[in-house]
C-alpha cells in the first residue's frame, strides 16, 4: 500500500509530504501516517522545524466526509491539531490549491503558514450542514476577530492568499513555482531566529474587543435571518464563536466538538451531506466508463438568440468556447446580443469581471442570420420556441448543414427527442441539452439520451457540462424528462386545491414554510401569466386572469394583487374567478386544511412522480432526481430533495396516506408499484442509488 505521508531531512528542517489522491482529503490512513512522521521529526534531534506540504494539485481540501457521523479511528483531526498545538518545534504548513476545511484547521494549529500566490483556504462546513469540528471556530475569531470570522463561517467562502494575508490568516505568500523553496527558506529563517512557536489558541487581541459587544452576536444573526432560514448550521456557529470569545479556548474546544456532534446527528446535514455525494455521483453513467472516447468541443453555435438562447450562449462564452449565434432577423440578433452585453456589465459593476473580461467573452460571439454559418461547429444547440414542427425542420436543415462529427442539440423542456432526432440522417449524433432559465446562472443541466444517441456523444455532453460550470444529470426521454416532469405533480395539486376552496396564501404559505423560495402561485405571478398559460385549451383560472389583464406582477395584479413595491395580499378578484370555474367545472367546496394535509397533497405526487421515473428507467437513481429538483426548481437543500426526504418521513407512511387520498382524489394518488415495493421491504429510495 503506497505512503501516505513520508519526510526527509534537509538542512536541519523535517519535510513531510502528505500524498492522498486526489485531493488529500484527512482520511484515517493519512491521519495515522502524518501522527507518525510528527513523532519522528519531533524524537530527531537534527531537526529544528517541520515543513508541512502536500504532494499533487492540492494542499489538503478538506476531512473525509464519508467519515462523518461515525467514530473517528485514532488520531482523531482535533488530536492531530492538539498535537501541533504542541510541537516543540515550529511547524510551517506550505499551501498551495487549496487549504479547506479540516485542511486550514491543520493549518491554523500550525506555527505558520505560507501560501501560494494561487492558493485558497476557507471553512465549507456550513454547506454540509456542520461547523468546523478541529477548532476553526475557536481559531480563527482569535486572528480576525468574532465578526470577520462569523461572516467566513457562516459563508463557507474560499478566501484568496492575498486576502487571507492582509486579515492575518497566513504569514506570507509567495509565486507559485517557488513555494517549496520558499516555505524552506521561512523555515530556516524561523530556526536561525530562535524557533519560536506562536500558537493560534493563545491570540486575544483580536478578542478584547469583541467581549465588550455581546450584542454582536444576536446582532448578526438578525441580520441574516432570511439567508440562514430552515439551515441549523449557522446558528451552531455563531453560539461556537461566541464561545471563542466568552470561554477559554479548551472550554470552547469542547463547546465547538458537542455542537458539531449535534449537527451530525441533524436530518438537515445528512441532507445536506446527500446533496453534495448526489452532485458528485450524477457523473457516473454506468455503461460509459472514462475510456470513452469524447469529442472536443473547440466551437459552438447557437440557434436563437432569445432569454434561453442568450443564457446557453454565455455558458459558453464564460467557458473561452466561441459561438456563432443564428437569430433569424437582425432585430431580434441585436436584442440578444445587447442584453448579453447588459448581463456581463453588471456583473462588471459589481466588481466581479474587468471590462476587458466584458470585450473578451463578447469578441467570442459571431452573429449571423443564417444556418449555413454553423456549418463548422463542433457543436450546435437549437433554442427556439417549444414546437415539434419547428424543431424537426431545424433538425432537418441543421442535417445538411453541420459537419460530419458535429453535435447537434436541442434545449427542448418536454418535447420527444427521438422524434427531433429521427428529422436527420444521424440520429446517434443527437443529444438533448435541457438548460434550466436563467441559462447563465442555473446550475442543472438535463443531458437527454436519445434511443441512438451513441456513448461519445453523451459522454461528451456529460463533460462539457462540467467545463461551463454545469452539474449534469443524465435523462432518458419522456415527457418533461426529469425535473420538468417530477415537478408538474406538485402544480396540478396546488390548482386542484385552490378549485376546492383552499385560499392559494394558505398553499404558498406551506410551500415557504417547507423551505421553497416562494409558493406555487407566487412563482406563476414572477414568470408572468400570459407566458405560462398560452397554450392553454380549456378554461382555468389562469385563462380568466390573463383575460382580466391579470399578468402578475409585471402589471400589479395576477393571483395576486400587487402594491408599488411588489407586495402581495390576497384577491377578491381571483377569489371570485376561483368560485366561478370551481362550479364551472362542477367541483365540490372541500378545502384541505392543516400543514400536514398540505404538504402531503403537494408533495407526496412529487415523490410517487419520482418513483415512477425510476421504474420507468428515465433516470438512473435516486439521487439523480433530488439533484435534479434541487438545483433545477432550487427545492430546499436541507430536505436533501423528495426522494431523500420522502426517506426521512418513511415509504411506508407515505404509502398509507396516498392510499387514504386515493380513496378520496381517485387513482392521481396511487402508489407508484416501486414506491410500495420498497415500503413494503422496509427499504429506501437511497439503497438503490
Amino acid at each position: 500500500m503506497k505512503q501516505t505521508a513520508t519526510s526527509a531531512v534537509a538542512d536541519g528542517v523535517a519535510i513531510i509530504t502528505l500524498d492522498n489522491p486526489p485531493v488529500n482529503a484527512l482520511s484515517a490512513s493519512l491521519r495515522r501516517g502524518l501522527q507518525a512522521e510528527l513523532e519522528k521529526a519531533f524524537d530527531d534531534g537534527e531537526v529544528g522545524a517541520i515543513l508541512l506540504l502536500c504532494a499533487g494539485r492540492t494542499f489538503i481540501a478538506g476531512a473525509d466526509i464519508t467519515e462523518f457521523g461515525h467514530p473517528w479511528q485514532p488520531p482523531s483531526l482535533p488530536d492531530l491539531c492538539a498535537m501541533l498545538d504542541d510541537a516543540p518545534k515550529p511547524v510551517i504548513a506550505a499551501i498551495h490549491g487549496t487549504a479547506l476545511g479540516g485542511g486550514f484547521e491543520l493549518a491554523l494549529a500550525c506555527h505558520y503558514r505560507v501560501v501560494a500566490q494561487s492558493a485558497k483556504v476557507g471553512l465549507p462546513e456550513v454547506h454540509l450542514g456542520l461547523l468546523p469540528g478541529a477548532g476553526g471556530t475557536q481559531r480563527v475569531p482569535r486572528i480576525v476577530g468574532a465578526e470577520a470570522a462569523l461572516e467566513i463561517i457562516t459563508s463557507g467562502r474560499q478566501i484568496k492568499a492575498t486576502e487571507a494575508l492582509s486579515l492575518g490568516l497566513v504569514d506570507a505568500v509567495v509565486d507559485d513555482a517557488a513555494l517549496r523553496e520558499e516555505a524552506l527558506a521561512f523555515a530556516r529563517r524561523i530556526v536561525a531566529d530562535g524557533g519560536a512557536k506562536p500558537r493560534v489558541r493563545d491570540r486575544a487581541d483580536a478578542l478584547q474587543g469583541d467581549r465588550d459587544r455581546p450584542e454582536l452576536f444576536t446582532a448578526f444573526a438578525t441580520a441574516n435571518a432570511r439567508r440562514f432560514k430552515g439551515f441549523v448550521a449557522p446558528a451552531a456557529i455563531i453560539e461556537a464563536v461566541e464561545a471563542a470569545v466568552t470561554l477559554p479556548f479548551e472550554e470552547g474546544l469542547a463547546k465547538e466538538t458537542a455542537l458539531f456532534e449535534r449537527l451530525v446527528a441533524s436530518p438537515e446535514s445528512a441532507a445536506q451531506r446527500h446533496v453534495f455525494f448526489a452532485e458528485r455521483g450524477a457523473a457516473r453513467i454506468p455503461d460509459i466508463g472514462p475510456d470513452t472516447s469524447a469529442i472536443d468541443i473547440r466551437s459552438a453555435g447557437v440557434i436563437g438568440a432569445g432569454t434561453m438562447g442568450g443564457g446557453i450562449t454565455m455558458n459558453f462564452l464564460n467557458a473561452g468556447i466561441p459561438v456563432t449565434l443564428v437569430e433569424t432577423s437582425q432585430e431580434a440578433l441585436d436584442r440578444g446580443i445587447a442584453t448579453i452585453r447588459r448581463n456581463y456589465e453588471a456583473t462588471a459593476a459589481k466588481g466581479r469581471m474587468t471590462a476587458a473580461q466584458v470585450e473578451q467573452r463578447m469578441g467570442l460571439i459571431s452573429p449571423s442570420l443564417d444556418l449555413a454559418a454553423l456549418a463548422d461547429a463542433d457543436l450546435v444547440i437549437e433554442a427556439v420556441y417549444e414546437s415539434m414542427d419547428v424543431k424537426t425542420d431545424i433538425f432537418a436543415r441543421l442535417d445538411r448543414i453541420a459537419k460530419q462529427g458535429a453535435i447537434l442539440a436541442s434545449n427542448t423542456s418536454f418535447l420527444d427527442l427521438n422524434r427531433i432526432a429521427a428529422a436527420t440522417s444521424r440520429p446517434e449524433w443527437v443529444v438533448g441539452l435541457h438548460f434550466f432559465s436563467p441559462a447563465n446562472v442555473m446550475r442543472l443541466l438535463e443531458v437527454v439520451r436519445g434511443a441512438e444517441t451513441s456513448k461519445p456523444v453523451v459522454a461528451t455532453a456529460m463533460r462539457l457540462a462540467k467545463r461551463i460550470g454545469k452539474v449534469a444529470v443524465l435523462s432518458g426521454v419522456c415527457d418533461g424528462f426529469i425535473a420538468n416532469r417530477l415537478l408538474a405533480p406538485r402544480g396540478a395539486q396546488a390548482e386542484s386545491m385552490m378549485l376546492e376552496g383552499t385560499p392559494i396564501a394558505e398553499i404558498d404559505r406551506v410551500l415557504v414554510d417547507y423551505g421553497f423560495a416562494m409558493g406555487h402561485f407566487q412563482m406563476m405571478d414572477l414568470v408572468g401569466l400570459d407566458v405560462i398559460g398560452r397554450n392553454a385549451t380549456e378554461r382555468t383560472v389562469m385563462g380568466d386572469l390573463v383575460a382580466a389583464g391579470r399578468l402578475g406582477q409585471k402589471r400589479g395584479a395576477g393571483y395576486y394583487d400587487y402594491d408599488e413595491k411588489r407586495r402581495s395580499r390576497p384577491s377578491d378578484v381571483t377569489a371570485s374567478l376561483v368560485k366561478e370555474v370551481a362550479a364551472a367545472q362542477g367541483i365540490a367546496y372541500g378545502p384541505t386544511a392543516g400543514d400536514e394535509a398540505l404538504l402531503a397533497r403537494l408533495l407526496y405526487p412529487v415523490v410517487n412522480e419520482g418513483a415512477k421515473i425510476l421504474e420507468e428507467g428515465i433516470a438512473l437513481r435516486a439521487s439523480d432526481i433530488d439533484i435534479a429538483a434541487v438545483l433545477g426548481y432550487n427545492w430546499p437543500v436541507y430536505r436533501g430533495g423528495p426522494l431523500f426526504w420522502a426517506d426521512q418521513v418513511g415509504l411506508d407512511r407515505i404509502v398509507a396516506d396516498m392510499r387514504r387520498l386515493e380513496a378520496v382524489h381517485g387513482e392521481t394518488f396511487r402508489p407508484a408499484s416501486l414506491l410500495v415495493h420498497l415500503a413494503e421491504g422496509g427499504r429506501r429510495f437511497g439503497d438503490r442509488s
